[in-house]
C-alpha cells in the first residue's frame, strides 16, 4: 500500500536510464484572479467588482482559519491517541515485569529520570506531532502496528540518503516515536530518516517482530522515491533490541538470497549499510544477564519463542553455521556501536559479532564509545547538542562520496541544546538503564 507524499510538497519525476529522480517544489499551485467584468464597463462596475473580490476574499480567509483549526484539532487528536497508546505500553510491561521491590525502585528512578530530560522531551514532541516535516503513520502492512514515520529534510532539491530506523524497547515498549530525535538531527544533515513501528510483546513475538520490519523495510525500498529519496540510498539502522531484530531481518534476507528463493521483495543489495547501536546479536549469551537485570528469564524466552529459538534470532550465532556462508557475502557493510560502561547490554555482544563478522570476511567496523552508557549515545549526548561523535560517524558513513554534502556537514552550525548540563548529569546518575 502506497501513501502519497506530504500534502505541502509537490513533484515533477523525470527518468532516465531507469531511475528517478524527484524533484521537490514548495510552490503552492495558485492562479490569478480574473476581472468578472470586461475592460468596458463602467466606473460604477469595477465597484461592484472590487466588493465582489472583498467578499470572496474574506470567504477564502475564513475557510483557511477553518483548515487550520481542523489541522489543529486532528493534531491534538492524534497527540492524546498516542499518549493512551504509550501509556497502555507502558501498564503492560509493568503487568509481565511484576511489582517487586528492584521493579518498584527502577520504575522511580525512570520517572525521575524522565523528569530531568523532560525539557528537551517536550520540544522533541512539538518536533513530532506540529513539524510540517514529519508524515506520521504511513502505513505499510497489514497487522496492527505496521506504520512508520518519515522525517524529511527542509530542502528537498534532489533526492536524498535514506536512514531506515528500527526503534529500541526492550521488545515490550518498543514504538516508533523513539526515534524522533534522530529522525530530526538527521533531517537537518538533508537525511530523510523512516522509523518503523512493528507489534511488541505480548501483541507478538520475536518472529512477528521481525517479520514487521522486513515489511517496513521493503515498503522503504520500493516507495521511498515517491517521497523525496534516492532509492539506491538506503541504510538500516537499529537501537537496543531494534538493533537484534533489524539484524535478523537484515540475515534472514541474506539467507534466502543465497537460497534462491523467488518470492522476495527487497534485496540485501538495496541496502548500502547496516549501523547497529548498542545491539546485542547472541541471545544464548545474554539470558543470564537479561534475569539478572530484570527481564526474567521466562518472560524473556516467551518473547524469543522458547530456548530453542534463541540460536535462531540470534545473528551472531547463524553467521557461524555453514550453510550461511554464502549469505554472509551478501552482507552490506556492517558498523557497530557501542559504549564501553553499557550495562543494559554490555559491549562484549557488539564486540563479539564484529569478531565472527570479520572472520568470515565480512566487511565490519566496531566504534567503541569510552565510559558511554546504555542511554548516552542515543539520548544524552543528543540532547546535551555540540558535537557528538557517535552522530558524527553515522552522518560521514550515509554522506561517504557525497563532497558536496560533507563540505555542508563541514560548515553546519553545532547541534542546540535542549537540556540543560546539570540535569543531564543528574539523569545520567539516576538512569535505570
Amino acid at each position: 500500500m502506497t501513501s502519497s507524499p506530504p500534502a505541502t510538497l509537490s513533484s515533477n519525476r523525470n527518468r532516465s536510464f531507469g531511475t528517478e529522480t524527484t524533484i521537490m517544489s514548495c510552490d503552492n499551485d495558485q492562479t490569478d484572479a480574473k476581472p468578472l467584468l470586461s475592460q468596458g464597463s463602467s466606473v460604477s462596475s469595477g465597484s461592484f467588482n472590487q466588493m465582489q473580490r472583498r467578499r470572496v476574499s474574506g470567504k477564502l480567509g475564513k475557510l483557511g482559519k477553518l483548515g487550520r483549526q481542523q489541522s489543529f484539532s486532528r493534531d491534538i487528536g492524534h497527540a492524546a491517541a498516542e499518549t493512551y497508546l504509550l501509556t497502555r505500553l507502558t501498564i503492560t510491561l509493568l503487568r509481565y515485569l511484576g511489582v517487586g521491590y528492584r521493579w518498584i525502585t527502577r520504575l522511580a528512578a525512570l520517572g525521575i529520570y524522565a523528569a530531568l530530560l523532560m525539557p528537551g522531551f517536550l520540544q522533541v514532541a512539538y518536533y513530532y506531532f506540529f513539524s510540517s516535516q514529519v508524515q506520521r503513520s504511513i502505513v505499510y502492512g497489514d497487522q496492527p502496528r505496521n506504520r512508520l514515520d518519515l522525517y524529511f529534510p527542509k530542502n528537498l532539491d534532489g533526492p536524498k540518503p535514506v536512514v531506515a530506523f528500527v526503534t529500541g524497547g526492550a521488545w515490550i515498549i518498543g514504538y516508533k516515536a523513539w526515534g524522533s530525535l534522530l529522525g530530526q538531527q538527521l533531517a537537518e544533515r538533508d537525511i530523510i530518516v523512516a522509523c518503523i513501528d512493528y507489534r511488541n510483546f505480548p501483541q507478538g513475538t520475536i518472529g512477528d517482530m521481525v517479520t514487521d520490519a522486513s515489511e517496513g523495510i521493503s515498503f522503504i525500498c520500493n516507495n521511498i522515491a515517491e517521497y523525496g529519496g534516492d532509492p539506491n540510498r538506503i541504510y538500516l539502522m537499529g537501537q537496543s533490541a531494534g538493533a537484534h531484530i533489524s539484524a535478523c531481518a537484515l540475515l534472514d534476507q541474506a539467507i534466502r538470497e543465497a537460497k534462491g528463493e523467488e518470492s522476495i521483495s527487497w534485496s540485501v543489495s538495496q541496502i548500502k549499510a547496516y549501523f547497529g547501536l548498542s545491539g546485542g546479536y547472541n541471545l544464548c549469551k545474554l539470558v543470564d544477564h537479561f534475569n539478572n537485570r530484570g527481564l526474567y528469564r521466562s518472560l524473556f524466552l516467551s518473547i524469543m519463542e522458547g530456548e530453542e529459538s534463541l540460536k535462531r534470532f540470534s545473528p551472531g550465532v547463524r553467521i557461524e553455521d555453514p550453510s550461511n556462508r554464502n549469505a554472509v557475502s551478501l552482507l552490506p557493510p556492517v558498523i557497530l556501536f557501542h559504549g564501553t560502561a553499557d550495562y543494559s547490554i554490555p559491549s562484549f555482544a557488539s564486540k563479539d559479532f564484529a569478531a565472527a563478522l570479520q572472520r568470515l570476511g565480512a566487511q565490519t567496523e566496531l566504534i567503541l564509545f569510552d565510559g558511554k552508557t546504555h542511554s548516552d549515545l542515543f539520548l544524552q549526548d543528543p540532547l546535551r547538542g555540540g558535537k557528538d561523535d557517535m552522530f558524527d560517524h553515522l552522518v560521514a558513513g550515509i554522506h561517504a562520496g557525497d563532497e558536496e554534502a560533507l563540505a555542508k556537514d563541514a560548515m553546519a552550525p553545532p547541534r542546540r541544546r535542549l537540556v540543560p548540563e546539570v540535569l543531564l548529569r543528574m539523569a545520567s546518575y539516576i538512569s535505570p538503564f
